[in-house]
């Protein structure tokens, strides 16, 4: 049997559960916070004075720290991007009774409403260019979005446990540097963000762990493979208005380093995370190229700590078109 067929008879074998998944990961509709829920209420005859004293508030936090909020929101904001993308990997198809369509569709919906709060918590705070985030924005949707794993359903699943996880560590950060700068809405903004996405990050990591049972020698392979070739960020494409693909990626990223939000280390921990949480070291029966592909993970963090601790991040901030100085200070 092929790889692509033995694949497709997994992601079969796992959809029979997928209405255990949406129950234990997913939160319904009706119980979740909504947007509304964390901003200044316009139905309100105190909506003003809200708005003013979240104006106030915002005024405290530092120039990287609102680069780094917009592109959360602008990778947030891309979801059509990543739901078109997931898709179109194999065994998840349109089809009324694929029961994989209908974990992306709710996934989606839960996803969506991290990038519906942060804009409009963005267009509030006065602090940021909108049209330029929006360009961005409608750029990167534009573009698309390649994470290396064509329609392998395996090479997917550990895309998305790692991105899970590393957009819980963003989000989940950003919220402590706002409560520092006493900003305590934001704050709890963050965190609720960060909470959707450590249960996105479980769900995925349990697909993987799933599949590690069935098909691990395969499993493996992919796992190596999507670390040989690293995990792209979602936004790596991201550019200003004026700008060629990519270009504005790189100085967002320093950004993120710079405060601590995101950083080389954080990269090379998740990695350790995923390799403990899937025991890769326990895994038996694995051909010999899977054994080989084992052996490079366990030894990959250790390699990749060397190069992170040697990392030099620039000082100097770069300025953006999305957020101007003079409407931070």
């Amino acid at each position: 049997m092929s790889t692509q067929n033995v694949r497709l008879e997994v992601m079969q074998l796992l959809e029979k559960n997928i209405d255990t998944f949406v129950e234990n990961y997913l939160i319904p509709v009706e119980k979740i916070w909504q947007p509304s829920d964390l901003l200044p209420d316009s139905e309100k005859d105190t909506f003003f004075e809200d708005v003013k004293e979240l104006r106030e508030i915002a005024k405290e936090l530092p120039y990287d720290f609102w680069v780094v909020l917009v592109g959360d929101t602008i990778t947030e904001e891309a979801l059509p991007t990543y739901e078109s993308w997931l898709m179109d990997v194999e065994g998840v198809s349109q089809k009324p009774d694929n029961g994989w369509s209908k974990w992306l569709r709710h996934w989606t919906g839960e996803e969506n409403r991290h990038g519906d709060l942060l804009n409009k918590y963005l267009y509030l705070s006065g602090r940021v260019n909108m049209r330029e985030v929006e360009i961005t924005t409608q750029y990167l949707i534009n573009d698309g979005f390649d994470p290396g794993t064509d329609r392998d359903p395996y090479k997917n699943f550990v895309f998305t446990s790692f991105q899970e996880l590393a957009t819980y560590i963003s989000h989940n950060r950003v919220a402590q540097l706002a409560k520092k700068f006493g900003d305590h809405k934001l704050s709890k903004i963050c965190r609720l963000i960060a909470g959707d996405e450590m249960r996105h990050h479980h769900a995925y990591s349990e697909f993987v762990d799933r599949i590690f049972k069935v098909d691990p020698s395969e499993m493996m392979l992919s796992f190596q493979y999507m670390m040989k070739q690293k995990i792209t960020m979602p936004a790596h494409l991201i550019r200003e208005s004026g700008e060629s693909i990519g270009l504005a990626f790189e100085k967002f990223s320093e950004s993120a380093q710079r405060i601590g939000v995101y950083t080389a280390m954080d990269y090379v921990e998740i990695l350790q995370k995923l390799i403990e949480r899937w025991e890769i070291d326990k895994i038996t029966s694995l051909t010999d190229e899977a054994e080989k592909a084992r052996d490079y993970l366990m030894k990959l963090p250790s390699r990749m700590s060397r190069v992170a601790e040697r990392l030099i991040v620039p000082s100097e901030e770069k300025l953006f078109k999305w957020v101007q100085p003079a409407l931070v200070k």
